[in-house]
């Protein structure tokens, strides 16, 4: 392998077996060893699970990868074979240096031991010498915070506590390769802030970071690139918001890469259309400026985003926006189809794909309008804001469902369809403008 990589899975594939009852895993049990006696070979009497399946992909050093994927998809597993503690039933995995692990919110600290011993132990299996763990104990007991708790038993500490003081002992051990499954869920911002931090420090000298989360603006912030697993096979990896929207259409029951179709088959235009005019037919977006060629659009088609204006400062189709100018976004949504209370929603990310805002109908005014909506009718949405953005690229994401029997029912999704610049404001950094009002007198 080569040095530049940290790590090579090839082929990675974990399965289980289950049987239909105890009975049958008893059974099976008994007859295995006597079968062998005999020279009779194994008869397997279960059917076998497959948590994993055929995974491949490197991690060259210095990278951070994101691992994303509903709950079931075979995240864990796969950490658990990279850091040796599951063996693959097909294909191997090869890494280049030490790993340190923190799995499925687990320390891997023994309870009954002090804090202090268990670091002690856990920098002892990472491969660290006394004097190592002496000249770093005072950083890691630092970067933990959690005070006196350190001298008493770890089976007293909360969750959170306990992870506190084991990534602390993981992120100054120095790993070559870190493994990250959800360990940053439990805790709160300042600490997550602060274990951010310490990743960007390790990246920068070298370490190779695998992180699982649930968090989509932590994949998007924090890692180079995603693979998105999904019922034990990877279905994709690339840029994380990319990776991140797929995820979010197989959460919402979208089979993979399927998409909604951009055609306008049966569609007749409304006439000339103005400047300020907006189709109520034919799906002009591609005709906008502002528009983002490269979005991401999916749904059933029952109803279609066909048009939108944005408007700032009394310029139509705005592209640039200053900010703290006051903006107006319109969109026209057409239903082929009969809905019953469509839920209309809006969400602005950056152009890493973190999200700013979001909102929906149903949030701004709940069961506003629970009026059926009929194929051939048009809808049309009027959004304010006062845009106190930062400096920097934003897309506006539209979209439109509705419940049935219980669940959500996407129609028309457009991730990223609308672009906007934002000019800066002299008198602020940051993210955003809090209007804040400062004064300076003598004391």
């Amino acid at each position: 392998m080569s040095s530049e990589l940290a790590i090579r899975a090839s082929g990675l594939g974990k399965s289980y077996p289950v049987f239909s009852s105890p009975r049958e895993r008893l059974k099976q049990l008994l007859a295995t060893p006597l079968r062998r006696t005999l020279g009779l070979g194994e008869k397997d009497q279960a059917r076998s699970f497959w948590a994993l399946r055929d995974v491949s992909f490197d991690v060259h050093r210095g990278e951070t990868v994101g691992i994303i994927g509903s709950n079931g998809s075979g995240k864990s597993t796969l950490l658990q074979i990279i850091c040796g503690t599951l063996t693959p039933t097909t294909g191997e995995v090869t890494t280049n240096g030490r790993i340190g692990a923190l799995l499925e919110l687990g320390s891997g600290f023994n309870p009954e031991f002090s804090g202090r011993e268990n670091v002690l132990l856990n920098a002892t299996i990472l491969g660290l010498s006394r004097q190592d763990i002496d000249e770093r104990f005072e950083q890691i007991a630092r970067f933990a915070d959690i005070g006196d708790h350190l001298e008493q038993p770890v089976k007293s500490y909360s969750s959170g506590m306990a992870v506190r003081l084991a990534f602390a002992v993981q992120a100054h051990a120095d790993p070559d390769i870190l493994v990250v499954d959800e360990a940053l869920a439990v805790g709160d911002a300042r600490f997550q802030a602060k274990c951010f931090e310490r990743l960007k420090q390790l990246r920068a000298r070298g370490t190779s970071i695998l992180l699982v989360t649930h968090s989509s603006d932590q994949i998007v912030n924090h890692c180079d690139r995603a693979i998105l697993l999904n019922a034990g096979q990877m279905v994709e990896q690339g840029a994380p918001r990319q990776m991140i929207n797929i995820y979010h259409d197989l959460l919402f029951g979208k089979p993979a890469h399927a998409a909604l179709s951009d055609g306008t088959d049966g569609l007749l235009e409304n006439g000339p259309d103005g400047d300020h005019a907006l189709s109520t037919t034919e799906d002009r977006f591609d005709q906008r400026p502002g528009y983002n060629p490269h979005e991401h659009r999916w749904g059933d088609g029952a109803a279609r985003w066909v048009d939108f204006l944005v408007k700032a400062e009394d310029h139509a189709h705005a592209q640039v926006i200053h900010s703290g100018s006051k903006v107006r976004l319109e969109a026209v949504l057409r239903f082929h189809a009969d809905v019953l209370h469509p839920i209309i929603g809006l969400t602005v990310k950056t152009h890493e794909g973190v999200t700013v805002y979001g909102t929906n109908s149903d949030k701004q005014a709940p069961c506003s309008d629970s009026r059926i909506w009929r194929a051939g009718e048009c809808l049309r949405l009027n959004a304010e804001f006062e845009c106190m953005l930062a400096p920097g690229e934003y897309f506006v994401s539209l979209g439109a469902a509705s419940q049935q029997n219980g669940e959500l029912v996407p129609h028309d999704r457009r991730y990223d369809a609308i672009h906007f610049t934002v000019h800066p404001d002299p008198g602020y950094f940051g993210l955003c403008n809090l209007k804040l009002g400062m004064t300076l007198s003598s004391v």
